[in-house]
């Protein structure tokens, strides 16, 4: 049974999260909302705009029904637990204390997906080494690994031939680099964390009203990657 199924089954059962944490009452009528994790550490509150533009891309471009409210919940929160799709950023150092360890684990574990973006678009920033530290810690050495370019994620909504670049990467910004992978750790045969090197956040956080200037939507990765985390 898929997240949509579950999520679906829980609301009708009387609005209980995926994991068995309680709803708030708006989530009854939405399939979807967008929950930014925050944590004690580093800097989780960048991007701002970049939720506001990921669910206007759900809104235009798919019939997921969206709670258009961007939530903030502290990842220590066992509230987190009850979201379909968390989001979680920095630039800075991360240490999870325990409440957020543990919140995360139990989450990832039980069929939940968080997408996990580096803003410093850098292999070797702070943000990256401890959160990958963090990662090896909790589900051992070598869980988080390159997704082969032809994963399904990329296919489930647009078509991609791997992860679109970013202005910040054709830029120099950060380790001057190309990110042509992204990472992942996978349970029982799906993506439960997305981690990504590439600034997506940053590539998404504009004024909505500039989007009709671009050659092409740059949202649309966000779109694949929430129907990816809604369907399977």
């Amino acid at each position: 049974m898929n997240r949509r199924q579950l999520l679906s089954n829980a609301i009708a059962a009387g609005a209980v999260g995926c994991l068995g944490v309680p709803l708030r009452s708006r989530a009854s009528e939405a399939d979807f909302y967008f929950t930014r994790l925050s944590y004690e550490s580093g800097d989780w509150d960048v991007d701002e705009r970049a939720p506001s533009n990921v669910l206007n891309a759900l809104i235009e471009y798919t019939t997921i029904r969206v709670d258009l409210a961007e939530r903030v919940i502290p990842l220590a929160d066992p509230a987190m637990l009850g979201s379909p799709f968390c989001y979680m950023a920095g630039r800075r150092l991360l240490r999870f204390s325990h409440a957020e360890r543990q919140n995360f684990e139990t989450y990832v574990r039980n069929g939940g997906f968080v997408f996990v973006d580096d803003c410093n678009h850098d292999i070797d920033g702070l943000f990256a080494r401890s959160f990958e530290e963090q990662m090896a810690e909790i589900f051992g050495e070598g869980a988080l690994g390159k997704i082969p370019n032809d994963h399904p994620l990329y296919s489930s909504f647009f078509e991609f031939d791997g992860p679109p670049r970013t202005s910040q990467e054709l830029n120099g910004w950060g380790d001057d680099l190309v990110h042509e992978y992204l990472k992942a750790i996978e349970i029982d045969g799906r993506i439960a964390v997305l981690y990504s090197n590439k600034d997506y956040g940053c590539e998404w956080d504009y004024d909505f009203r500039n989007k009709r200037f671009m050659v092409n939507d740059n949202t649309r990765f966000a779109v694949n990657i929430v129907v990816y985390a809604m369907t399977t």
